[in-house]
């Protein structure tokens, strides 16, 4: 370990530094002063503190990319400045070697491309900062795809993770911000969720364990591709491929006629439904993630690196969460916050309650045009921060779905509110929820709340 640490510490403390005299120059105007010299003036262009930073983190690589992401993703723990810049932050890398992916499909499977697959499209469909993926045909004729990991990115995956604890922990040391902000608890969180994304076999069991909840509730029109397990390891994924286009694509899906509201009601509940019975659920669905397969008529979620998990009591606590949001509880609403993270015993919960009221009460109104999305939950985070609530990784990543799935009902589904969906009422009504272990004493005010709330104020839906 020392040694990959000792090999990757010259790139960081060299990088680091480069960046350190670019932010120094520019502040001064040297920087402007050295194009002046070199008769390329006409040429300058400034650089911000934020964009010398984004350029640092791309330079260092995959890693870093990553958390870049997550700075652009949350703006709330990160000045506004940094995270607006960090959207540039792209995951886009040059694919590696046909050579490189060959001899890692030998190492894992034991054999070539040649000998496992009819065809092998030696040209990747993608290449990202952990894994590039091929298109392939098995020999019975199944169209799949390949993923197939970076070579050696385990290792600088690791040496990296050392150098952002040693930075976060000095952080924490001169930083008031930084302390309140949890930075070693954001990069512990990070790299939870990079080392699963590291293991292919931990992906292959959750696309399993999603498809397999689809079945048991006969829910046939949602899935995730099929998993290979023949032809999967640790480092090479072989799975169903889709065929079909991203659920934001809406000129697309007016071109073949297909009911975008109806498709994103399915794919939303069958989501929800693994969130309220099992305490399980994908973290990431962008729209890149999600996909109508129009051939099929279904509803296809991608990438299951990211996932969510809570264990009955932290299943109970989101489940209150969303009916007290539904039931505009707000009081109820702090409360179970308070429970899922950590606060101080001095909180204020009237107040904390009153500002959850300003930051949530615009969902559950039927005007989704008028929500900044962007801005919401930099403001949830923002907020918490103020009343010294801790949140947990698993509540923020759930607040994250239900914002892209509101986000998809703005675009393609104006009628239908993700956020007072009356189908969660009936379903806590089901014999699946009542049988699910919850605590329905405490459930059922809350239902009784959302029922008065809708006999008020019918939505639509």
């Amino acid at each position: 370990m020392f040694g990959k640490i000792f090999v990757r510490g010259f790139t960081v403390w060299w990088l680091t530094a480069r960046a350190i005299c670019l932010f120094v120059l520019s502040k001064l105007g040297l920087r402007y002063l050295y194009w002046i010299a070199t008769g390329r003036s006409n040429q300058y262009q400034p650089l911000t503190g934020a964009a010398i930073w984004r350029d640092y983190f791309e330079r260092l690589g995959p890693t870093y990319i990553k958390f870049g992401q997550i700075i652009a993703s949350s703006p709330g723990l990160f000045p506004e400045t940094l995270s607006h810049e960090f959207k540039k932050c792209l995951d886009r890398v040059p694919p590696f070697d046909l050579a490189e992916v060959q001899q890692i499909i030998v190492n894992e499977l034991g054999k070539a491309p040649t000998e496992l697959f009819r065809e092998f499209n030696p040209v990747p469909i993608a290449a990202a900062s952990i894994a590039q993926v091929h298109g392939a045909v098995l020999v019975d004729g199944t169209s799949v795809v390949v993923k197939v990991q970076r070579p050696r990115i385990a290792d600088r995956i690791e040496a990296d993770l050392w150098f952002m604890h040693l930075g976060a922990r000095i952080m924490e040391r001169v930083s008031i911000h930084a302390r309140h902000a949890n930075a070693v608890g954001i990069v512990e969180d990070f790299q939870q969720t990079l080392l699963c994304e590291l293991d292919f076999l931990k992906e292959a069991a959750n696309m399993d364990e999603f498809n397999t909840i689809m079945a048991k509730h006969h829910i046939d029109r949602v899935k995730a591709p099929r998993v290979h397990h023949e032809l999967t390891t640790a480092r090479v994924l072989t799975m169903e491929r889709f065929y079909g286009f991203k659920a934001d694509d809406i000129a697309e899906a007016t071109r073949l006629g297909i009911d975008t509201e109806k498709n994103l009601r399915v794919g939303m509940r069958a989501w929800l439904l693994t969130v309220l019975l099992y305490g399980f659920f994908h973290g990431d669905v962008h729209a890149g993630n999600l996909m109508f397969l129009p051939q099929e008529n279904q509803i296809g979620f991608l990438d299951f690196g990211i996932i969510g998990r809570f264990d009955n009591k932290q299943r109970e606590l989101v489940v209150r969460y969303i009916l007290a949001f539904a039931a505009e509880d707000w009081e109820e609403v702090a409360k179970t916050i308070i429970e899922m993270g950590s606060a101080p015993n001095s909180i204020d919960i009237s107040a904390f309650a009153a500002d959850l009221k300003r930051i949530y009460a615009p969902l559950l109104t039927t005007n989704l045009a008028a929500i900044n999305y962007g801005a919401f939950l930099p403001e949830i985070t923002r907020n918490a921060m103020k009343f010294g609530v801790k949140l947990p990784r698993d509540f923020i990543l759930i607040i994250k779905q239900l914002l892209y799935f509101d986000r998809y009902a703005k675009l393609a589904a104006p009628k239908l509110n993700v956020f007072n969906d009356i189908y969660l009422v009936d379903f806590m009504f089901t014999p699946a929820a009542q049988q699910a272990g919850l605590d329905m004493n405490k459930i059922m005010a809350l239902l009784i709340k959302i029922q008065s709330l809708q006999t008020r104020n019918p939505v639509n839906m």
